[in-house]
């Protein structure tokens, strides 16, 4: 049976007390590359844990939340340190799946470089390629892991062609794999460094250097040549040139400085060679990212603006300066309630310290911006799964603090004498729409809370009660989004929800002008009703709503009883007359009436307009309208014909193109709601996950009347 308490850990929480000793590192790459196990492989030959944990059976430190033991899979940023010379590392694994986009873009603010992992056996999909161009846009530093490279199938030099490719110059591998056998038999003896020239030799119990075999001489010295070169390229060190190009031996030391002032620079990105579940380059790997990875002391801070968006310059990672933190997400602890994962980017932060929330999650969902202060608790640093306190954390590392009531991702908290913000990253625009029902009464009180709740951690989430189909719709970024926000309702709240088609709001008009008379006469003996009114119904452009005539002449109908019949005329269109679906869009002329002088009444007039729009919506051609978005889809240009294809192929209308300095282009296409509810996942498939598209209301449109047709029998969606 599984052993489901983790790895053990060492009890001691890694410490830095400066920025220089630091480096945080954001692992991302394609699902299925081995993030997570490479994670495992690296704590514990860094002594953090004492047996590597495994994803299959639950046990490994990075996915330690209930669904993602439950459903075997990364789904949330964690952040595991380690010491490594004397240097803290944070490694941050971010997952792949790219429905949790959200968690990627927090780990890319936390961090100060990114370690691209890529299986030797999958190659590059292309939402990495592309994550690769937005670091290189921002400037951050970048290395690779090749892992998976013991499998039989496996082919370094094949898969470092690839990242040349994808990624562009300056992608070089530092190490070789030395391998023996062929095929199935096909073993890694070891790694040569091809600027330490020594060999690493894992074909023994333990690590052993030695001289590499003969028979590579040739490969070891293009290859190394080729990585000298691209040092000093990216370097700009003229003396290292000189005696390169002098034919002189070059010092190792020199190399190695040579080489981390490039990665720092983010123009030359080494690539290593792992295999995790062996253990063979781990060793290599950790020693790498301290040397190789920028400290917080080397990076540029964001954007820093003060509460009244003055900008403010010259703020650096000084554990002395002013105090600026940054919420990087925000959980649920079942045990420990909320917690929320920090970057301190300037300044020391300590338990008990009033600090000012300049608010930004809440703004960016359509609330009001809240800026208020808090007092932070217990200060806390993860250690294995587990958390241990910590007394201060300095400028530059990351932390978690527990209970903030108001603070959400994407805030920052300053001192409260000297209040400043950090411009939130973007989160991506969810655009997948699913309507949620409680699936019983109990579920149903509870429900509407543990979705809030929900929301709240996940900014990649909204939640919205539909206005005219009454449904619950969340929004998300794809299916395997949805199975985690269903499995949290469930097992975390004690919600069971089912999932439903979301339903268009379609509405009528008329198409035609047409006359109604509304008769509501009703005496019985006491006091009657008594209200008569003609009218006549022209259509309007779409968005003109209601347009009230009155044309009433020689009192017929009494002058406080006309408002009554337009009170009555709004209520029965928001009801709709034929199929249930709202009326718009018309001008309504009451021109004609009459009045008795006992029996009419306000809530007489009100009945007798409610019959006159239906009369004269029998006597009438009422078409059904039905909502149009602006598309607007990013897609590389070998994927183009096929979107625009598709976009015609869900009755749409292309209405323009344009090409990207990036090589990629923009498809614009106007294109009916009720064809595009699961667009985000279909052009995911359709682009080879490189596709991205945001959408806006633009109209109601006459539905085609074979449609019109089916959803007037169906009464909705």
């Amino acid at each position: 049976m599984a052993d489901k308490s983790g790895p053990a850990t060492s009890g001691r929480a890694p410490k830095a007390d400066r920025p220089a000793d630091i480096r945080n590192v954001v692992l991302v790459g394609p699902s299925g590359a081995g993030k997570t196990t490479l994670v495992e492989s690296l704590l514990y030959t860094a002594g953090v844990t004492s047996r590597p944990g495994k994803v299959e059976e639950g046990t490994t430190v990075s996915d330690h939340d209930e669904v993602e033991v439950r459903q075997k899979r990364s789904v949330n940023l964690t952040v595991a340190p380690m010491m490594v010379d004397g240097v803290k590392v944070n490694l941050l694994d971010a997952p792949g799946y790219a429905d949790f986009v959200g968690e990627l873009r927090a780990g890319l603010r936390a961090a100060d470089a990114a370690l691209f992992v890529v299986s030797a056996l999958d190659g590059i999909d292309g939402r990495t390629q592309l994550l690769w161009e937005e670091c290189a846009a921002i400037g951050m530093p970048r290395a690779v892991a090749v892992t998976k490279i013991d499998h039989p199938r496996a082919d370094f030099g094949d898969i470092v062609e690839q990242c040349q490719v994808a990624f562009g110059e300056g992608v070089l591998p530092a190490y070789l794999p030395i391998t023996s056998g062929e095929g199935e038999k096909r073993t890694v003896r070891g790694l040569f460094g091809l600027i330490s020239q020594r060999f690493h030799d894992y074909s023994g119990a333990s690590r052993t250097e030695s001289e590499p075999p003969a028979s590579l001489d040739v490969e070891i010295e293009a290859r190394r040549n080729a990585l000298i070169e691209g040092v000093i390229q990216e370097s700009e060190d003229e003396t290292l040139m000189d005696r390169y190009m002098a034919g002189e031996d070059l010092d190792s030391d020199m190399l190695v400085a040579d080489l981390e002032a490039a990665v720092a620079r983010g123009g030359f990105h080494p690539v290593l060679a792992v295999s995790p579940t062996h253990g063979i380059g781990v060793g290599e790997l950790m020693a790498e990212l301290p040397r190789a990875c920028p400290s917080p002391v080397e990076r540029p801070l964001p954007e820093v603006t003060t509460a009244t968006d003055k900008p403010v310059e010259g703020m650096t990672s000084d554990p002395d300066g002013p105090l600026l933190t940054e919420v990087i997400k925000t959980h649920s602890d079942p045990y420990v309630g909320r917690v929320s994962l920090m970057r301190v980017f300037s300044g020391t932060l300590r338990p008990d310290t009033v600090v000012h929330v300049c608010g930004h999650g809440m703004s960016e969902r359509g609330h009001e911006d809240h800026d208020v202060d808090e007092r932070i608790g217990t200060l806390s640093v993860p250690v294995g799964r587990g958390m241990e306190p910590v007394s201060q954390v300095t400028a530059g590392d990351i932390c978690a603090v527990g209970k903030l009531a108001r603070a959400e991702t994407g805030d920052t908290l300053s001192a409260r004498e000297n209040p400043m913000r950090i411009p939130p990253w973007t989160f991506p625009e969810p655009l997948l729409p699913v309507a949620l029902r409680p699936a019983s009464k109990s579920d149903d009180d509870k429900l509407s809370q543990a979705i809030s709740r929900l929301s709240a951690e996940d900014m990649t989430l909204t939640v919205e009660v539909n206005a005219e189909t009454h449904q619950l719709v969340v929004w998300c970024m794809g299916e395997a989004h949805l199975d985690v926000i269903t499995d949290r309702l469930a097992n975390r709240y004690g919600v069971e929800v089912e999932t439903d088609t979301v339903r268009i709001p379609l509405r009528e008009t008329f198409s035609v002008p047409a006359q109604g008379f509304g008769r509501n006469v009703k005496q019985s003996g006491g006091h009657g009703e008594y209200g008569i009114c003609q009218i006549e119904v022209e259509p309007l452009p779409s968005g003109s709503g209601l347009e009230f005539v009155d044309k009433i002449v020689g009192g017929v109908v009494p002058r406080q009883f006309i408002p009554s019949v337009e009170k009555g005329i709004r209520a029965q269109m928001e009801h709709g007359v034929h199929s249930g679906f709202p009326l718009v869009d018309i001008r309504v002329t009451l021109y004609d009436g009459k009045a008795h002088s006992v029996d009419s009444s306000d809530m007489a007039f009100q009945k007798a307009g409610k019959l006159a729009l239906r009369d004269a919506a029998e006597k009438g051609d009422l078409s059904m309208l039905e909502p149009v978005d602006e598309l607007s889809v990013i897609v590389d240009e070998e994927y183009m014909g096929a979107v625009m294809s598709d976009l015609s192929a869900r009755r749409g209308r292309v209405i323009g193109t344009e090409a990207l300095p990036d090589g990629r282009s923009v498809v614009r296409a106007e294109v009916p709601e009720l064809e595009i509810t699961r667009y985000a996942i279909d052009l995911r498939s359709l682009s080879h996950g490189t596709g991205t598209f945001s959408r806006r209301y633009l109209r109601h449109e006459p539905l085609p009347r074979q449609l019109a047709e089916r959803y007037a029998q169906a009464g909705e969606t």
